[in-house]
């Protein structure tokens, strides 16, 4: 009793010890910290690693990271116990022991894979002193880790010859791909060369190399972990002979989102591999066929998320993608928009394409030439200067630049220069990036977000740059915008397998003296913007946006994912006007604010002769009845089906509209008759001759049902 007494105490007291010891003394697992920032798509698949402070790629590797069978022969050859002893396996050590003594010299040795990760934590010295304290700590491991911890750290840390550590490093250097599926003959050769990792190194010692291969494959069939068939296919299999190097996919968008963040980070973005490689291919493709040389910018958005899904900042070491250049023509579609959303023009507005002057300014268009009066829709479509100019000047410039920068884009203006007239014709510089965030908020009823690039970004509400019937007017006319020579509508994809075709949105751009063509594009899924040009803002005479750009757009669509082709119907406060006679009278005509005034100031002349030049803000009109946000009841059976509409205030003659529609032109009088189609909720709209509206919701129930 006496024995088992001092037994027990003696055991306390060394667990005590031994506690004690792990306390003050705990593993340092600062080298298996310290490894690989890694930037991922949005699917976890690596795009691209960075090598850590001390020059190594060392990417985190777990069980889980590696195929099973390499996971296998490592056991089977390296420590067929480990998942079943403490760290120190008595067994072997008693074998190497008796070896020993019997022979003289080491024949085996009895390290254990958790001794193993002990070293590569903190090399011991090769002696028997370090081998204890290996041991030591290979047992401090088991106490505070898990098996699967543990071999993730010797899967991490393992040297694979040069700078390599790490099965995933090793993996995609001399094979090309990811650990996840590996033949027996490629793990063989990961089990291999950590024992010897510079004199087995492929890429200098192959023979060597695969020599290390086969033994490891005999030994491991001579274990049983593979039968004959696999050793001979094995056997038989050729080894790489060169390192290869690791992904390098979206460097641009890798290296922006790499600069704050901590080592052994993985940074998801929300890139999708598929459509970066497209994209990237696609540019190569084009490039080679630009006369002059130059580069290409590629953005692809997915509208749905407010995500980037690929990110090409050319091949400049300059990223192309977040470069200020002149966007040429390619805002218009936000003048217009915007002009729109104001009231003060529509798609059926008649303006003006004609020589004329603008303070010390005579715009003129691409070709030099004017196409007197026409629609804003056929100006936009035709991408005309002076119109958009003149919608311009009517919005303000001003006015124009604080709503793109309100939207959360950043256009930069000349130096010591202020917002004017030019910039509806590319007079500032914005990025690719920043173009690709409007005309995603353009597909997106003109509500702009910030872009996201990490998968755990957040979506924020946004900015709305104008309201839903004025971005669908926009994209509607832009859906029918001339297609360069050789494309039709339908536009299908490329692969004749699949099935569908793509409604696509889409503008032009060229900066003065040729510097830039632009493309920007949006279907129901995607919002596009291709870039070309020089990095270094050389010029490339007869290279503009239409020609240059906008077929490498279109092209890329035709390789984006598959979605359903659909015209998006027109939302309730979209102005429906069948031709320029339905429209308001103040939305018949764009006319410059010179006019406009003169107009109006001709019209207030006084009685005794003069004229008053400063003018009071017209009130707009008010409706009186139905009331906002009330229920109306009518008669679902009898001729009774019917609600008089009353407003006052405003100017001149006012008109009706129920869900964006005008009612009939017989009933545009003080108090027209309106009668509802179905039971459901209604928006009603007024508007004065000078463009000024109000509107309210209703709902409509249907009595006698």
């Amino acid at each position: 009793m006496r024995f088992l007494r001092l037994v027990a105490v003696l055991s306390v007291a060394l667990a005590g010890t031994l506690l004690a010891l792990d306390r003050a003394f705990p593993p340092d697992l600062s080298r298996y910290q310290q490894r690989s920032i890694e930037v991922v798509d949005a699917d976890g698949r690596l795009l691209r690693a960075f090598i850590t402070a001390d020059g190594r790629w060392r990417l985190k590797t777990t069980p889980q990271d590696v195929d099973p069978v390499y996971l296998e022969l490592l056991k089977a050859y390296e420590d067929q116990r480990f998942d079943s002893h403490p760290g120190v396996d008595p067994l072997a050590v008693m074998r190497a022991a008796v070896q020993y003594a019997t022979r003289g010299r080491i024949v085996s040795g009895a390290s254990t894979l958790s001794m193993q990760a002990a070293r590569l934590l903190g090399p011991q010295p090769r002696n028997l002193a370090g081998k204890i304290v290996q041991a030591a700590r290979a047992l401090q491991l088991e106490w505070r880790f898990s098996k699967n911890e543990i071999l993730s750290i010797y899967l991490t840390l393992a040297p694979f010859g040069g700078n390599i550590e790490g099965v995933r490093a090793a993996s995609l250097a001399w094979f090309g791909k990811e650990p996840g599926r590996l033949t027996p003959a490629e793990a063989a050769l990961l089990v291999a060369l950590p024992q010897s990792p510079e004199r087995r190194r492929p890429d200098r010692y192959p023979d060597r190399a695969h020599a290390a291969r086969d033994m490891v494959l005999q030994r491991v069939y001579e274990r049983g972990a593979i039968d004959a068939q696999t050793l001979a296919e094995a056997l038989a299999e050729p080894a790489p002979v060169q390192r290869l190097a690791l992904p390098r996919v979206a460097p641009h968008l890798a290296q922006m989102l790499v600069s704050p963040a901590p080592a052994g980070q993985v940074i998801r973005t929300t890139i999708r591999t598929e459509i970066q490689v497209a994209a990237v291919r696609l540019a190569a493709e084009e490039r080679g066929r630009l006369a002059g040389g130059g580069d290409i910018a590629i953005l692809v958005v997915d509208n749905r998320k407010g995500a980037v899904v690929a990110w090409h900042g050319g091949d400049a070491y300059v990223d192309l993608i977040r470069a200020r250049r002149s966007p040429g023509s390619a805002l218009k579609p936000f003048i217009y928009g915007i002009a729109f959303d104001d009231r003060i023009a529509h798609p059926e507005t008649f303006v003006e394409d004609v020589s004329r002057r603008f303070g010390d300014w005579m715009p003129r268009n691409f070709d030099g030439e004017h196409q007197g009066t026409l629609t804003v829709r056929h100006a936009l479509q035709q991408s005309l200067n002076v119109p958009a100019v003149a919608a311009l000047e009517r919005i303000g410039a001003g006015r124009f630049l604080s709503l793109l920068r309100q939207s959360g884009v950043e256009p930069a203006l000349p130096r010591g220069s202020d917002a004017s007239l030019a910039l509806a014709l590319g007079g500032l510089g914005i990025s690719p990036f920043d173009l690709a965030t409007l005309y995603a908020g353009l597909a997106r009823d003109g509500r702009v977000r910030p872009l996201r690039l990490k998968a755990d970004q957040k979506s924020v509400e946004g900015f709305r740059l104008m309201g839903p019937g004025a971005a669908w007017h926009v994209r509607d006319i832009l859906a029918n915008a001339p297609l360069p020579d050789g494309w039709t509508r339908p536009m299908r994809p490329v692969d004749g397998r699949r099935a569908g075709e793509r409604v696509i949105a889409f503008k032009t751009g060229t900066s003065y003296g040729f510097r830039d063509a632009w493309a920007a594009g949006m279907s129901g899924a995607y919002t596009v913007v291709v870039w070309t040009g020089r990095a270094d803002g050389t010029p490339l005479p007869g290279r503009y946006g239409r020609q240059t750009a906008l077929p490498i757009l279109l092209k890329l669509f035709q390789r984006l994912p598959d979605e359903e082709a659909t015209r998006a119907p027109p939302p309730p406060d979209a102005l429906i006007a069948a031709g320029n006679s339905e429209l308001p009278p103040a939305m018949r005509v764009l006319l410059p604010n010179a006019a406009r005034l003169h107009a109006a100031t001709a019209r207030l002349a006084s009685t005794d002769g003069s004229r008053r030049t400063v003018l009071a803000p017209p009130r707009p009109p008010r409706i009186l009845y139905p009331v906002a946000n009330s229920t109306l009841e009518v008669s679902a059976t009898t001729g009774e089906r019917t609600v008089s509409l009353k407003a006052e205030g405003g100017t001149g003659v006012l008109r009706w509209l129920v869900n964006g529609k005008p009612l009939p032109a017989d009933r545009f009088r003080a108090d027209p008759l309106w009668r509802p189609e179905a039971a459901g909720p209604a928006r009603l709209t007024v508007i004065d001759s000078t463009g000024h509206s109000t509107s309210i919701e209703v709902r409509i129930t249907l009595a006698g049902r």
